[in-house]
């Protein structure tokens, strides 16, 4: 409504839906939808934003002075890029579902920003401590029944994102896990699933974590 002053601040502006059965000088302004914008990239707390799009119409007792009234309005938002107006076309089925005849009419879009306050940041009152841990290899071999290998089984350590295949001897390893600490380990192979705890390091391939995988006797 600011804007349209700026053009024509002698005629009453509207925000109502258009109406065939308006009288004297007016302008229309009805906000058709409102459309969600992407947030700009920013270092701070990006804000909200939305892209209002109206519906802009001007009516007169006389033909030649509402479009007159119109094609000002039209100007003014093409030479303005807040806000701006759609260059195209005013669909059809607009009209029909506001009930009224097609009239002369554009579409302005106009930005809408609400700024968010920045998060509270808690003060760091102690240094930052960072604890350090060894990492070694962890070798293990997935046995089946009669402690046949289980080629191509997948071994995953979940907390970790770690993932490996055994090989066709059923030998696996992850190149580096923590030394300390149990590690929980999901084992699958033929449809089915185990979880084992390793409590123990195992860095030699030649002393590896032995996986029975005893589901598969079942």
């Amino acid at each position: 409504m600011d804007w349209t002053a700026h053009v024509h601040s002698e005629i009453p502006v509207s925000l109502a839906p258009p109406s065939a059965k308006v009288s004297g000088r007016g302008i229309g302004l009805y906000l058709l939808e409102l459309l969600h914008m992407p947030p700009p990239s920013t270092t701070k707390r990006p804000p909200l934003q939305l892209s209002l799009r109206y519906l802009v119409t001007a009516w007169s007792d006389s033909p030649e002075d509402a479009h007159q009234i119109l094609i000002d309005l039209a100007f003014a938002a093409l030479s303005s890029t807040d806000p701006q107006m759609e260059m195209e076309a005013v669909p059809l089925t607009v009209w029909t579902a506001l009930c009224v005849p097609p009239m002369p009419a554009f579409i302005l879009r106009v930005p809408l920003r609400q700024e968010r306050p920045e998060a509270d940041v808690k003060i760091v009152r102690q240094p930052v401590q960072i604890a350090t841990s060894t990492m070694i290899q962890l070798h293990g071999v997935v046995l089946g029944p009669e402690d046949i290998p289980l080629a191509d089984s997948r071994v995953e350590i979940p907390a970790m994102k770690l993932k490996a295949n055994a090989n066709h001897k059923g030998r696996f390893f992850f190149p580096a896990v923590p030394a300390e600490g149990p590690k929980i380990l999901r084992v699958r192979a033929r449809g089915r699933e185990l979880s084992v705890r390793c409590e123990k390091s195992f860095p030699d391939q030649n002393d590896p974590l032995v996986i029975h995988f005893s589901p598969l006797e079942s």
